[in-house]
């Protein structure tokens, strides 16, 4: 897999960034302590595999942990440092660095952490399985992971690894498949959202910025929640929570402990 091919997540989160509030922090904030179980992360040490726009470190940051950030993406580490800028200049609690999901011996040299949390990431490095693994060795011995998957939809995945093929190929396949997908992916979600009274997306999220990164996002692989758990009880790890995304398009949210 070429970098060529890769969608550009960090150009997208540095496009986010501009619409980024308290608020949005605010439900970042909360959706970690809801699946993590925590009041706070105050004396705890977290790593953010693949940060993205950072908004997830500065979470953490905010809920008083030692955060390390390291994105494969230059633009999605460039957006973690701004977020730094702006809210934690000078701060050692808070470090970044450019790193890949899949250098093992980088993720040696990271030490052990009491949470490592990689949301939406390892199924677009084109090694899932292999990612899942090395993901575990920054694991403190009793420490949690947190992590998020694309569900496994079957047939209608394989129609998504087209899309997702087709957006990349340019300007006008990216303008064709927003024109076909919007209505649904952002139209529908807005209805059935505010027939529910739920007017903003979950984690601090857009639903602009969100739907780019589902059209766009490639490399793209999917595991059931079957696989997921059984690959980490192989490993010695129990399941604490989950959220699933039922037949639906998305990522499938679980906690592991060792």
């Amino acid at each position: 897999m070429t970098d060529e091919m890769r969608f550009a997540f960090g150009a997208n989160w540095r496009r986010f960034l501009d619409s980024l509030d308290d608020v949005r922090i605010r439900e970042a904030e909360a959706s970690l302590c809801a699946m993590l179980g925590i009041d706070d992360l105050r004396g705890r040490s977290f790593l953010d595999i693949g940060s993205g726009s950072g908004l997830f470190s500065l979470a953490a940051w905010r809920l008083g942990a030692r955060v390390h950030s390291f994105d494969y993406d230059p633009q999605s580490v460039a957006c973690t440092e701004e977020l730094r800028r702006r809210y934690a200049p000078g701060d050692d609690r808070w470090t970044i660095t450019r790193g890949s999901a899949l250098d093992a011996a980088y993720l040696r040299s990271l030490g052990q952490y009491d949470v490592v949390y990689s949301w939406g990431v390892l199924h677009h490095t084109g090694r899932m399985w292999e990612a899942l693994e090395l993901a575990l060795l920054p694991l403190a011995p009793s420490g949690s992971l947190f992590i998020a998957i694309y569900n496994d939809q079957g047939p209608i995945s394989r129609y998504w690894t087209v899309v997702k093929r087709l957006f990349n190929r340019g300007a006008a396949w990216r303008a064709a498949m927003i024109a076909l997908h919007a209505p649904y992916l952002i139209g529908l979600r807005m209805l059935v959202r505010a027939v529910a009274g739920r007017g903003r997306i979950p984690r601090g999220m857009t639903l602009w910025y969100d739907m780019l990164d589902w059209l766009g996002g490639y490399p793209f692989e999917v595991a059931s929640p079957d696989a997921i758990e059984s690959f980490h009880a192989a490993r010695g790890l129990r399941l604490v929570r989950r959220t699933l995304c039922g037949r639906r398009h998305g990522c499938n949210e679980f906690v592991f402990a060792r």
